[in-house]
């Protein structure tokens, strides 16, 4: 059952060269899709839009804010709906509470409209405080429901 393999050896006096690779005078360059993109100056970002140095600055300040019954800043606990930041760099806050009833609901949106004003370079601070739609836990961010065991 033991069967030789025999290898056969093939001599040759040399090996056929391949064709080398040649680039015609002919050959057009294809506009490149990226030149015009790539020549583009970046835009300037925009403080005022999230990202923007003024934008975060607000956020920041709001996040220093926290509710007295809930050891959770007003930010991460969702009761911040939407900063609006005008080119005249006033802020306007749209916020709820977590309740109408809430024992802060009358200092609450004047604390926030204080800090906010005093975050440099904000002219003007404006908080409106609104009930529709209401708040709920789900909108609480994952870091709030972590502190308060909720995840």
């Amino acid at each position: 059952m033991n069967e030789q393999r025999k290898i056969e050896i093939e001599e040759v006096e040399a090996a056929v060269k391949p064709p080398k690779a040649r680039v015609s005078d002919t050959f057009e360059r294809k506009r490149d899709y990226l030149a015009g993109f790539l020549s583009q100056e970046p835009e300037e970002e925009s403080s005022v839009e999230p990202g923007g140095d003024l934008y975060e600055a607000v956020i920041d300040a709001l996040k220093e804010i926290y509710d007295p019954e809930i050891p959770v800043n007003i930010y991460d606990l969702g009761l911040i709906y939407d900063v609006k930041i005008s080119p005249e760099n006033h802020a306007k806050v749209i916020m709820t509470l977590t309740t109408p009833h809430c024992p802060v609901a009358e200092s609450m949106p004047g604390e926030v409209e204080l800090r906010v004003g005093a975050v440099p370079g904000i002219g003007d601070a404006e908080v409106e405080l609104v009930w529709d739609p209401p708040w709920d836990p789900q909108k609480m961010s994952d870091e709030a429901k972590l502190e308060l065991g909720m995840l």
